[in-house]
């Protein structure tokens, strides 16, 4: 039986002002997201990569002709797209390129074991890939190819966007297509019709048992979660175009690419794109930069902390800092408000929740240890280990559960996995905790493990 809850929840007592858990969460797809911003920002920079900078209308109309490139190369609704790419201008282009077609996007990460890369491969029916010419990335694309994995890469020349370091030489070939030929001019192609309800991503996730599984985001689910963070951001401390955001966490990671690019994309943001974390040129981003937000992940801010001289570097301009993708050390957060006089924000979420979850107040009470408020438009709650149907009262331990507009659709090609994950309409985490009175999560265990992989 479903119990019902009585409003308003428990963490609404707790929120700041200005934010209402009713707000109203508005859906959409995501290349109308970046199309309203074009619209908005035009000739601000969108995104700024080794000093290539590339505005809201650029980026637009790049991704217009990346589909239109796609679609000469038989990519259309419902065709599964692998992007193999780090942090580079490639991703978003070849993202919302594929988005327009209504395709399918399927995240690989560069630090995926070859075993992984070509299950997802496999379970995803991607028989084309994007990759660019890093070393160590091209080498691996190319052998999954040759392998019989794929049937063409498409790569991307890091010289076009300015990187400093020597690159992998390759060939055109059909096998080889340079990224460049999807953008060279050619006739204008009718896009369809997309919907909320599509199907944007095949994200895949997995702890430490078992292989990945791909859980099947729409555009609703990834466009509802940018708008409930900036339910839950903007009465907070609403943001300026043009400000600066360092987005040095991964885009193929749905912590990256959706809380941070794609929000910094709705609100206008100067996103200063950077391939891998380096802490001198973190700095020089916040020094000499100026930038105003920095989300990262435990180990970032751990060497960031471990600095001996970060007393003495000038980080004022930072006004937003938050960390994700793994717990974070109490005594990090606090030796980071010591240093900056600011709170350390971070939250919760999962790549089943897109991943809105819960999140710390900006001003608040710092309740050490915890993972925050649940956000607008979001339901959570906590049940019995033994009986996911009976919820539990604050203050007692169980299994955490979610629901709404940002949750996923289920497990691509997993019915039984999905059926399993659900329990009254809410998806069960596997993340073990406890509510307090006053609304606020707390963490203290998983059902099952899970790697932390580079801090996520």
């Amino acid at each position: 039986m479903n119990a019902v809850v009585a409003r308003p929840f428990a963490w609404e007592r707790s929120y700041p002002p200005g934010v209402r858990w009713d707000a109203p969460v508005e859906t959409g797809t995501i290349p109308g997201l970046l199309d309203r911003a074009a619209a908005r920002f035009g000739d601000l920079t969108a995104i700024e990569y080794f000093d290539k900078h590339i505005s809201y209308r650029e980026l637009a109309a790049l991704t217009v002709r990346a589909a239109a490139g796609l679609s000469r190369l038989g990519v259309g609704r419902d065709t599964p797209v692998a992007l193999y790419l780090p942090n580079t201008p490639v991703h978003p282009i070849a993202f919302f390129g594929a988005l327009r077609l209504g395709a399918r996007i399927v995240h690989l990460s560069p630090l995926d074991a070859e075993r992984e890369l070509a299950h997802k491969l496999r379970d995803s029916g991607a028989r084309l890939l994007v990759t660019t010419n890093l070393p160590g990335l091209l080498p691996r694309a190319l052998k999954l190819a040759a392998d019989g994995h794929v049937d063409r890469v498409i790569i991307g020349d890091e010289k076009a966007w300015n990187f400093p370091a020597p690159l992998e030489a390759f060939t055109e070939s059909d096998v080889q297509l340079p990224f460049r030929r999807l953008l060279e001019a050619g006739e204008a192609i009718e896009l369809p019709a997309l919907h909320a309800d599509d199907i944007a991503l095949l994200q895949y996730t997995g702890g430490t048992t078992g292989v990945p599984k791909g859980a099947v985001l729409t555009h609703g689910n990834i466009t509802a979660a940018v708008s409930i963070y900036d339910r839950w951001n903007t009465p907070q401390r609403a943001p300026t175009p043009g400000e600066r955001v360092i987005c040095v966490l991964p885009l193929f990671h749905i912590y990256g690419l959706s809380a941070v690019f794609l929000r910094a994309i709705d609100t206008g943001a100067e996103i200063l794109l950077r391939p891998r974390f380096d802490v001198e040129s973190i700095l020089r981003d916040i020094e000499v930069r100026r930038a105003k937000y920095f989300p990262g992940v435990p180990t970032m801010w751990i060497a960031l902390m471990s600095l001996p001289d970060i007393e003495k570097r000038d980080i004022s301009s930072l006004k937003v800092c938050s960390s994700g993708g793994a717990p974070m050390p109490v005594e990090v957060a606090q030796r980071f408000e010591r240093v900056t006089g600011r709170t350390m924000l971070g939250g919760w979420g999962m790549t089943e929740t897109s991943p809105a979850g819960t999140g710390l107040p900006l001003q608040g009470p710092v309740k050490p240890g915890s993972i925050g408020l649940v956000v607008p438009g979001v339901e959570m709650g906590i049940v019995a280990l033994d009986d996911p149907r009976r919820p539990l009262p604050p203050g007692e331990i169980g299994e955490m559960r979610i629901k709404g507009p940002n949750v996923f659709k289920g497990y691509w090609n997993r019915p039984e996995e999905t059926a399993a994950a659900f329990a009254d309409g809410f998806f069960l985490t596997g993340d073990i905790g406890y509510m307090d009175e006053d609304g606020y999560f707390f963490l203290v265990d998983r059902k099952k493990d899970m790697i932390i992989s580079g801090g996520f």
